[in-house]
């Protein structure tokens, strides 16, 4: 079972009714305990970093992430999901993240019109190795953004734990793919068809199909 960390905040629904389209067995999970037995977790999150994290510290879901990194469980964080993974974002000083990725979250320094929200075009840095992308073959493919503020892991895109970017004002992180931890700064539950097959190259890393 794939457990879909629901601590309060954002449309987590959209999340689970993609990966089930995908072929998971998918839910909504708020106990720790049994976020804790599934065998993958979805983290997803919209708004702002402060709020997410807060909110899912205090719905001890957070335990469930960290026993996931630990163990090298399947993990799929997802837009502030993703950001929540490192230590810190500058849109919310003095709120801690998560601390399992090195790195900051900044706002994109860009000319361009923030938030970013709209269809971009990554470029997968890893094709011939990448699991998250393995089903791409060499195409620059389209994902749909809403963000103001982005991830910039230690060593930049040179980091071998990034996996794709996208142009906007500069290279910014799209996606990181560490082991069995994958993350998307882009939506893909609002991706159309690439987003549900990037979803769907997770259900099968996990393992998860539905029964």
């Amino acid at each position: 079972m794939i457990a879909v960390l629901d601590y309060g905040i954002g449309n987590l629904r959209s999340a689970e009714k993609a990966l089930l389209q995908a072929g998971a067995d998918a839910r909504l999970v708020t106990d720790p305990d049994e976020a804790a037995s599934a065998d993958a977790l979805v983290l997803p999150g919209v708004g702002s970093f402060g709020a997410c994290v807060t909110a899912l510290r205090n719905s001890g879901l957070h335990h469930a992430v960290y026993d996931a990194a630990e163990r090298s469980k399947p993990l799929l964080g997802i837009c502030i999901g993703f950001q929540m993974l490192f230590s810190e974002s500058e849109e919310s000083p003095g709120i801690p993240g998560l601390g399992i990725l090195d790195g900051a979250v900044l706002q994109i320094p860009t000319k361009e019109k923030l938030p970013q929200m709209q269809w971009n075009k990554l470029t997968i840095l890893h094709p011939d190795t990448s699991l998250m992308f393995g089903g791409f073959s060499g195409a620059e493919p389209w994902f749909y953004f809403v963000h103001s503020y982005a991830a910039y892991p230690i060593g930049g895109v040179e980091n071998p734990a990034v996996a794709a970017v996208c142009d906007y004002g500069g290279n910014v992180t799209a996606a990181v793919e560490k082991g069995s931890l994958w993350a998307t700064q882009f939506h893909p539950e609002k991706s159309g068809a690439l987003g549900l097959a990037l979803l769907s190259q997770f259900v099968r890393f996990a393992g998860v199909g539905a029964k």
